[in-house]
């Protein structure tokens, strides 16, 4: 079986939990094309979790022309804004794959297609999404001041009807933004309006599109783990475990993989050398597993933490593993 043939009928089982969510065309002006269109980066989306990036985004970007090709030949201006929609998410996605393959100038072109697209859509919720989603990577790849710039931006976009896991996610962005300035008050205000938030999300209520995933307390707890990992204080990072147990025993094994470094950061800084490298080596080789640059880079600068003339075994071990790792 050919790996894309492979990966469309992954899609369409990873699919299935979202068709109950679709609106019937009664409901929803936004049936046929598009939404067929969208279920399909949605089940896409979901694969991210257990499927190396650079198998997918084949997979991906063939699907992205598609929706634009369709795009191109829609007559009605509704329907050709329904598409726009579709084809921001579509790019949102690639984007995403790019990062987690550490190729960052991609993932910068295909969020800033993703951002125009949503300006097309007319949909003042998605541009936000696709702005924030910018903003992440910004953020998470120590750019502090671009993150804090597209996060204010973002909520601009969002206006004063957003929903609360809007704003949620959001503060979550702009904790980890000041997280990498450097300014630890100002992530504890940062996540202190993101539990606020996210407090008004009914548990009950499906996440609304763009948003495929579910934001609670364990995401929550899981952003101040990474912010304390980031800020180098081992209190946040083990304070935040318990809660943040459930987000590193999900299925998305990337994600996990970087709260296990993020974890093993915080004993190295707490200097349990042992614990630490113990964690961040199953994580290493997970990101190989995945072939993740993200999680390879990740290792890299948790390793550039410790300086020894003599480091112990543990870490003259992890430093093999890592030698001649090319993503």
């Amino acid at each position: 079986m050919q790996r894309r043939e492979f990966l469309a009928g992954a899609a369409a089982v990873a699919a299935a939990p979202a068709l109950a969510a679709l609106p019937s065309p009664a409901e929803h002006a936004d049936h046929g094309q598009a939404a067929t269109l969208r279920l399909a980066t949605t089940a896409y989306r979901r694969l991210d979790g257990s499927t190396s990036s650079r198998s997918l985004s084949e997979t991906v970007l063939a699907h992205l022309r598609l929706v634009r090709t369709v795009a191109a030949e829609a007559e009605d201006g509704d329907h050709r804004m329904r598409l726009a929609a579709v084809g921001s998410e579509a790019a949102s996605l690639a984007g995403w794959l790019s990062w987690d393959m550490g190729d960052h100038g991609s993932a910068r072109t295909w969020y800033g297609s993703a951002i125009k697209a949503a300006r097309r859509s007319g949909d003042r919720l998605l541009a936000a999404y696709q702005v924030g989603s910018l903003a992440q990577m910004e953020a998470h790849t120590g750019n502090a001041a671009q993150g804090l710039t597209l996060i204010r931006s973002a909520r601009r976009q969002l206006g004063t009807t957003a929903p609360p896991i809007a704003d949620a996610w959001l503060s979550s962005v702009e904790a980890l933004a000041y997280a990498a300035a450097g300014d630890e008050r100002a992530t504890d205000r940062a996540l202190i309006r993101c539990r606020t938030a996210a407090g008004h999300i009914a548990s009950e209520e499906l996440p609304p599109w763009p948003w495929v995933f579910t934001f609670n307390v364990a995401k929550i707890a899981a952003c101040r783990l990474t912010c304390g990992a980031r800020l180098g204080l081992p209190t946040w990072v083990f304070g935040s475990y318990d809660e943040a147990s459930a987000a590193m025993s999900t299925a998305h094994a990337k994600q996990r993989a970087l709260l296990q470094l993020d974890t093993a950061t915080g004993h190295q800084a707490a200097g349990r050398l042992e614990a630490g490298y113990t964690l961040a080596t199953q994580a290493v080789e997970a990101g190989l597993r995945y072939r993740s640059g993200r999680v390879i880079e990740r290792a890299r600068v948790f390793r550039r933490a410790y300086t020894s003339a003599t480091p112990p075994k543990i870490v003259r071990d992890f430093d093999d593993r890592l030698h001649g790792v090319y993503l």
